[in-house]
């Protein structure tokens, strides 16, 4: 199996540049997730790693080799699309099959990696099944177990859950991770929109914006250190609450005052270049709860309840002139609509970023 380096990658569609000097390394056994707003380059950029899309400038590597001109069917990757790509008229099996016949491998070896592909997918029943008389997220599974077949050195998942419904959604993801579980050695790069597979599936994720890399790293290191708005805003859900503040004191720990004069320490350095400057004050959703005495970080009236019984989401006005605060705390809570409310947060839990939006460093 094998590792993906890319060097400066950069793709033009005539004088319209969409992806920007890209370098990434994927280890070889990595699984490494594409995620960002749409249009922001993670499709062109794995059609690029498959061959599907030219490269405009820099070098891109697979198992070590240069891959800029290798066509598709040499590179060792296998792809798996948003559509299952089935054809209607042949078997399970023949479907999985179809790929190694035409590279013309010997009947055993097919027969014995489609069998093997559909152990680990659980397709063993339907191997004799045409694609009508099965479930969308056995389809998938078949389009998964097709790319199997191929004994690829890359992986490559291109939203391959974004056409199933939810629950779909959550039984091949788990298959999916299962997947990966039973290949330690095989590199996988997947494409979503969706955190909740980004953040369950993936070693690493690339956060991807207008054709750049924002930040890469695993999961909790994104949702805990968030390099700067873009990914503080994009990674969790609901979103980071993002407050304007002024820097009023410097040093070991930062003080910040809101709109209506309250300060707030933040334990976070700064130094006294910073004082009186502008910024950016940021805490999750879920790192707040209800201040139990006369501390309290924000004062403000609830103008919407969403019980959604594993949890409840608080939107809480007054705070700014922007959006509401949203709270989240787990299970029912008992608050109502026009209550007033204070709430609290772990000091280590709050966030802040320069007027460019690059976090401070702690």
């Amino acid at each position: 199996m094998a590792g993906v380096v890319l060097k400066d990658i950069r793709k033009a569609y005539g004088q319209v540049k969409v992806i920007h000097g890209i370098d990434l390394e994927i280890r070889q056994g990595e699984f490494v997730v594409f995620v960002g707003p749409s249009g922001c380059g993670k499709s062109t950029l794995l059609r690029m790693i498959a061959g599907l899309e030219t490269i405009t400038g820099g070098e891109m590597y697979i198992d070590g080799q240069l891959v800029n001109e290798v066509p598709p069917s040499k590179r060792g990757i296998a792809m798996v699309f948003q559509s299952y790509a089935l054809y209607p008229h042949m078997t399970v099996y023949d479907n999985m099959a179809f790929g190694m016949r035409i590279a013309k491998e010997n009947k055993a070896e097919i027969d014995r990696r489609v069998r093997a592909a559909a152990d680990i997918l659980q397709l063993t029943p339907y191997l004799d099944r045409l694609p009508k008389a099965l479930s969308g997220g056995q389809r998938q599974r078949v389009a998964i177990g097709r790319a199997i077949c191929r004994d690829p050195k890359v992986f490559l998942f291109d939203e391959p859950l974004s056409n199933l419904d939810a629950a779909l959604r959550v039984a091949t993801r788990i298959e999916i991770a299962k997947l990966n579980e039973s290949m330690p050695d095989t590199t996988m790069i997947y494409v979503t929109h969706d955190q909740v597979e980004a953040m369950t599936l993936a070693d690493r994720i690339v956060v991807l914006s207008a054709g750049r890399i924002e930040q890469v790293g695993t999961p909790l290191d994104l949702y805990e250190r968030p390099h700067n708005l873009f990914v503080a805003r994009f990674i969790g859900s609901p979103a980071m609450n993002i407050l304007p503040v002024t820097i009023t004191e410097t040093g070991e720990t930062t003080t910040v005052s809101f709109g209506g004069g309250k300060a707030v320490r933040v334990p976070i350095r700064t130094d006294a270049s910073e004082r009186g400057k502008s910024a950016s004050f940021g805490v999750r959703p879920e790192d707040l709860s209800v201040a139990e005495d006369g501390d309290f970080l924000f004062e403000g009236r609830i103008s919407l309840v969403e019980a959604l019984g594993e949890v409840t989401l608080l939107y809480i006005e007054g705070l700014s002139d922007h959006e509401p605060l949203i709270a989240k705390f787990p299970g029912i809570w008992s608050g109502r609509k026009g209550d007033t409310v204070r709430l609290t947060a772990s000091p280590h839990k709050l966030h802040l970023f320069d007027a460019d939006g690059h976090t401070y460093r702690t």
